[in-house]
């Protein structure tokens, strides 16, 4: 496999004209709900944050990537598309380090795991057991960030869980184990499907195990509550996924278009999806909601990120998983399957854990748990 050095860059004038057209944005009026996040990302909060990135932010989201190994290289999963695609990939200093593929979803991208690349990839270095040490490879996934995006249908998460199999393969790694959350998640366990051999075992921090139909009668408080909070996000939550899934092309033009609309619409998925006490900012810091905004603005792939929805949101394969596996439950995450209902898809669990404090981007939000929880599991099956 060819592989090519890459570093990311941000040209002075794209910042420029970022600015010009913050400077220049039409804003709705304010929602009719007080400030409250009701109607969505309120308007005095996007007004600020909007003005913080023209006129504060560092822009540094590029360098703070370039502080890691990174490469470029052409993948086809077996289709007839073959797309370059951008991953970080670090290699531990021990020797007898399991290579580890982490995956990402929407609204996120590879900029979430830089807290916890070091910490797996030298544990000796950050304060733990070097027996814990990993290859990291982290891939950005078609159509985001700085890999590119498809231009004919197909690149679903089955072809996408082959091409990041051809890619491990392709660096030597004919051995490894996998990671995931939100969509990374789905081309995680969809590797294992498909390539069960050369995996030690998978870990997830969103599990798609859907509800026992033996147990409705026998619920525990967590089920129940976890239902309960499905149920809300099914109500209040999916209007994004609707659109994203039905018409990602129609939603590209204005958040291509409009920094502001951009951020609105990642923002407000901080605020939904994160363990906070009503505000993004109690979970993530104004740095790493604008990196991750930038990432989506810069590479203009609001469009083709979205796209993935519409190719692959209406999936729900429940193919029991046979490889040893390992699931992290934390608090605010959208879909928590209880120990028992996660038993059936993941018939191989070795490790299953619910955390006190965290939410969907785990690896941002609390990356020393991450970490632990990563570490963990993949102790059981080296």
């Amino acid at each position: 496999m060819h592989v090519e050095p890459f570093v990311a860059t941000l040209p002075d004038d794209a910042v420029a004209d970022l600015r010009d057209r913050l400077a220049r944005t039409r804003w709705p009026e304010a929602e009719t709900t007080d400030g409250s996040w009701d109607q969505g990302a309120p308007l005095e909060y996007v007004r600020d944050l909007c003005r913080w990135w023209a006129e504060e932010y560092d822009f540094g989201f590029v360098d703070r990537l370039n502080t890691f190994e990174q490469l470029r290289t052409t993948l086809a999963g077996g289709g007839d598309e073959p797309l370059s695609i951008h991953a970080i990939h670090v290699r531990s200093p021990e020797p007898d380090a399991v290579p580890l593929l982490l995956t990402h979803g929407w609204p996120g991208s590879v900029l979430e795991f830089l807290d916890v690349i070091g910490p797996l990839a030298d544990p000796r270095a950050h304060g733990g057991d070097p027996g814990d040490a990993f290859h990291v490879v982290c891939p950005a996934l078609p159509g985001y960030g700085f890999s590119d995006k498809p231009t004919r249908p197909g690149w679903g998460v089955p072809r996408i869980a082959a091409a990041w199999h051809e890619l491990m393969i392709g660096l030597g790694y004919d051995r490894y184990g996998a990671q995931g959350g939100d969509w990374g998640a789905a081309v995680t366990t969809s590797i294992a499907r498909q390539f069960p051999d050369p995996l030690v075992g998978i870990h997830v921090n969103l599990a798609s195990a859907g509800p026992d139909p033996a147990t409705t009668d026998d619920l525990t408080p967590s089920e129940q509550a976890a239902l309960a909070d499905l149920a809300e996000h099914a109500k209040n939550g999916t209007g994004y996924s609707k659109q994203q899934s039905t018409r990602p092309q129609t939603l590209g033009y204005g958040l291509t278009d409009s920094p502001a609309g951009q951020a609105a619409w990642v923002a407000e998925k901080f605020w939904a999806w994160t363990d906070n006490d009503g505000h993004p900012e109690d979970a993530l810091t104004r740095q790493q909601i604008l990196d991750d905004i930038s990432m989506y603005w810069f590479t203009a792939s609001a469009a083709s990120s979205a796209r993935l929805y519409w190719e692959s949101f209406g999936d729900r394969d429940q193919t029991p998983i046979t490889v040893p596996s390992g699931v992290t439950i934390f608090p605010r995450e959208i879909i928590r399957p209880s120990r028992r209902w996660t038993e059936r898809v993941f018939t191989d669990l070795r490790w299953y854990e619910e955390m006190t404090r965290g939410g969907h981007f785990a690896a941002l939000e609390e990356p020393d748990l991450f970490v632990d929880q990563v570490r963990s599991f993949f102790r059981l099956v080296r």
